[in-house]
Protein backbone atom coordinates (compact mmCIF):
# COMPACT_ATOMS: atom_id res chain seq x y z
CA UNK A 1 0.00 0.00 0.00
CA UNK A 2 1.77 3.25 -1.15
CA UNK A 3 0.04 6.58 0.67
CA UNK A 4 0.68 10.00 -0.35
CA UNK A 5 1.07 13.21 1.94
CA UNK A 6 0.18 16.10 1.07
CA UNK A 7 0.78 19.84 2.81
CA UNK A 8 -1.98 21.94 3.57
CA UNK A 9 -2.81 25.71 4.31
CA UNK A 10 -2.61 24.77 8.04
CA UNK A 11 1.28 24.33 8.79
CA UNK A 12 0.02 22.23 11.44
CA UNK A 13 -2.06 19.71 9.41
CA UNK A 14 -1.26 17.35 6.58
CA UNK A 15 -3.18 15.35 4.36
CA UNK A 16 -2.70 11.70 3.80
CA UNK A 17 -4.19 9.73 1.07
CA UNK A 18 -4.43 5.75 0.83
CA UNK A 19 -5.45 5.71 -2.76
CA UNK A 20 -8.95 4.47 -1.44
CA UNK A 21 -12.24 5.40 0.18
CA UNK A 22 -11.84 6.43 3.72
CA UNK A 23 -14.88 7.95 4.63
CA UNK A 24 -18.89 8.03 3.08
CA UNK A 25 -19.29 11.31 5.44
CA UNK A 26 -16.68 13.20 6.70
CA UNK A 27 -15.60 12.54 10.23
CA UNK A 28 -14.24 14.69 12.60
CA UNK A 29 -12.15 13.82 15.78
CA UNK A 30 -10.51 16.60 18.08
CA UNK A 31 -9.64 14.78 21.43
CA UNK A 32 -8.93 11.17 22.55
CA UNK A 33 -12.62 10.21 24.29
CA UNK A 34 -14.11 11.23 20.76
CA UNK A 35 -11.44 8.98 18.51
CA UNK A 36 -12.79 6.17 20.99
CA UNK A 37 -15.33 5.67 17.84
CA UNK A 38 -12.55 4.63 15.61
CA UNK A 39 -9.85 2.23 15.80
CA UNK A 40 -8.10 4.32 13.35
CA UNK A 41 -8.83 7.81 14.98
CA UNK A 42 -7.54 5.86 18.13
CA UNK A 43 -4.52 4.63 16.99
CA UNK A 44 -3.78 7.88 15.41
CA UNK A 45 -4.28 10.29 18.95
CA UNK A 46 -2.10 7.44 20.70
CA UNK A 47 1.13 8.96 19.22
CA UNK A 48 2.84 11.79 20.33
CA UNK A 49 1.73 14.98 19.04
CA UNK A 50 -1.14 14.38 17.60
CA UNK A 51 -4.21 16.89 18.31
CA UNK A 52 -6.61 16.20 15.55
CA UNK A 53 -7.84 13.65 13.18
CA UNK A 54 -10.29 14.30 10.25
CA UNK A 55 -11.81 11.33 7.75
CA UNK A 56 -12.53 13.30 4.42
CA UNK A 57 -14.26 10.78 1.42
CA UNK A 58 -10.79 9.68 0.41
CA UNK A 59 -7.90 11.39 2.76
CA UNK A 60 -6.99 11.29 6.86
CA UNK A 61 -6.21 14.91 7.83
CA UNK A 62 -4.25 14.44 11.00
CA UNK A 63 -3.09 17.75 13.13
CA UNK A 64 -0.31 18.04 15.41
CA UNK A 65 0.07 20.40 18.39
CA UNK A 66 1.89 22.99 17.55
CA UNK A 67 4.02 22.14 20.83
CA UNK A 68 4.65 18.67 20.23
CA UNK A 69 7.03 17.09 17.64
CA UNK A 70 7.26 18.66 13.77
CA UNK A 71 5.80 16.86 10.88
CA UNK A 72 10.21 15.31 10.69
CA UNK A 73 9.23 13.35 13.37
CA UNK A 74 5.77 12.76 13.52
CA UNK A 75 5.18 11.37 9.37
CA UNK A 76 6.25 8.08 9.54
CA UNK A 77 4.42 6.96 12.66
CA UNK A 78 1.67 8.51 10.81
CA UNK A 79 1.74 6.63 8.03
CA UNK A 80 2.57 3.41 9.53
CA UNK A 81 -0.79 3.26 11.84
CA UNK A 82 -2.87 4.63 8.55
CA UNK A 83 -1.71 1.58 6.71
CA UNK A 84 -1.45 -0.75 9.66
CA UNK A 85 -5.48 -0.05 10.16
CA UNK A 86 -6.26 -0.35 5.88
CA UNK A 87 -4.12 -3.62 5.49
CA UNK A 88 -5.89 -5.01 9.00
CA UNK A 89 -9.21 -4.80 7.57
CA UNK A 90 -10.05 -3.44 10.81
CA UNK A 91 -14.05 -1.09 10.16
CA UNK A 92 -13.18 2.45 10.26
CA UNK A 93 -15.90 3.60 12.60
CA UNK A 94 -16.91 1.15 15.92
CA UNK A 95 -20.42 -0.32 15.52
CA UNK A 96 -22.86 2.17 16.67
CA UNK A 97 -20.48 5.43 15.72
CA UNK A 98 -22.20 7.08 13.20
CA UNK A 99 -22.18 10.31 12.99
CA UNK A 100 -24.94 12.24 14.43
CA UNK A 101 -27.74 13.86 12.56
CA UNK A 102 -28.05 17.35 12.34
CA UNK A 103 -31.23 18.48 11.10
CA UNK A 104 -34.66 19.31 13.54
CA UNK A 105 -37.36 20.21 11.38
CA UNK A 106 -37.05 21.56 7.75
CA UNK A 107 -34.74 23.48 5.99
CA UNK A 108 -36.04 27.40 4.40
CA UNK A 109 -35.59 27.52 0.63
CA UNK A 110 -32.55 29.72 1.58
CA UNK A 111 -30.66 27.53 3.02
CA UNK A 112 -31.04 24.76 0.72
CA UNK A 113 -29.90 27.15 -1.76
CA UNK A 114 -27.09 27.54 0.70
CA UNK A 115 -26.59 23.88 1.74
CA UNK A 116 -26.59 23.28 -2.07
CA UNK A 117 -23.74 25.89 -2.85
CA UNK A 118 -21.48 24.49 -0.05
CA UNK A 119 -21.96 21.01 -1.09
CA UNK A 120 -21.34 21.42 -4.98
CA UNK A 121 -18.62 24.66 -4.88
CA UNK A 122 -16.63 25.27 -1.50
CA UNK A 123 -16.69 21.76 0.05
CA UNK A 124 -14.99 20.60 -3.10
CA UNK A 125 -12.39 23.04 -2.97
CA UNK A 126 -11.52 22.72 1.00
CA UNK A 127 -11.34 19.15 1.03
CA UNK A 128 -8.35 19.45 -1.76
CA UNK A 129 -6.62 21.29 1.79
CA UNK A 130 -7.30 18.36 3.64
CA UNK A 131 -10.40 20.08 5.47
CA UNK A 132 -14.18 20.45 5.51
CA UNK A 133 -17.24 23.14 6.14
CA UNK A 134 -20.25 22.71 7.09
CA UNK A 135 -23.46 24.69 7.66
CA UNK A 136 -24.17 25.43 11.55
CA UNK A 137 -26.82 28.40 10.82
CA UNK A 138 -28.43 31.33 8.78
CA UNK A 139 -30.09 34.30 10.65
CA UNK A 140 -32.71 35.24 8.07
CA UNK A 141 -33.67 38.43 9.74
CA UNK A 142 -29.85 39.50 9.88
CA UNK A 143 -27.82 37.42 6.79
CA UNK A 144 -25.30 36.17 8.88
CA UNK A 145 -24.09 32.37 8.03
CA UNK A 146 -22.53 30.76 10.61
CA UNK A 147 -20.08 27.55 9.33
CA UNK A 148 -18.41 25.06 10.86
CA UNK A 149 -14.35 24.57 9.99
CA UNK A 150 -13.33 21.22 10.21
CA UNK A 151 -9.80 18.74 9.39
CA UNK A 152 -7.14 21.08 8.74
CA UNK A 153 -9.27 23.84 7.83
CA UNK A 154 -9.67 24.17 11.65
CA UNK A 155 -7.42 26.74 13.33
CA UNK A 156 -5.54 27.27 9.80
CA UNK A 157 -4.55 31.07 10.24
CA UNK A 158 -5.67 31.07 6.22
CA UNK A 159 -9.45 30.04 7.28
CA UNK A 160 -10.34 33.47 7.75
CA UNK A 161 -9.41 34.84 4.59
CA UNK A 162 -11.16 31.85 2.86
CA UNK A 163 -13.99 32.73 4.65
CA UNK A 164 -14.43 36.17 3.89
CA UNK A 165 -12.36 36.40 0.70
CA UNK A 166 -13.84 32.98 -0.76
CA UNK A 167 -16.77 31.51 0.86
CA UNK A 168 -18.30 35.27 1.35
CA UNK A 169 -18.02 36.64 -1.73
CA UNK A 170 -19.54 33.18 -3.10
CA UNK A 171 -22.35 33.33 -0.68
CA UNK A 172 -23.38 37.12 -1.52
CA UNK A 173 -22.97 36.85 -5.12
CA UNK A 174 -25.37 33.92 -5.52
CA UNK A 175 -27.30 34.31 -2.44
CA UNK A 176 -28.14 37.85 -1.84
CA UNK A 177 -29.71 37.20 1.56
CA UNK A 178 -26.27 36.95 3.22
CA UNK A 179 -24.87 40.06 4.13
CA UNK A 180 -21.77 37.86 6.11
CA UNK A 181 -20.59 34.68 6.83
CA UNK A 182 -19.00 33.59 10.20
CA UNK A 183 -17.17 30.97 11.66
CA UNK A 184 -18.05 29.12 14.96
CA UNK A 185 -15.65 27.71 17.06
Amino acid sequence: MFIQTEPTPNPNALKFLPGRDVASDPRDFVNREEAEASPLAEALFALDGVAGVFFGYDYVSVTRSPSGPDWAGMKAPVLAAIMDHFVSGAPLLRDGSTAAASAAGEDTEIVLEIKQLLDSRVRPAVAQDGGDILFDAFDESTGVLTLRMRGACAGCPSSTATLKSGVEQMMKHYIPEVTSVEQVI
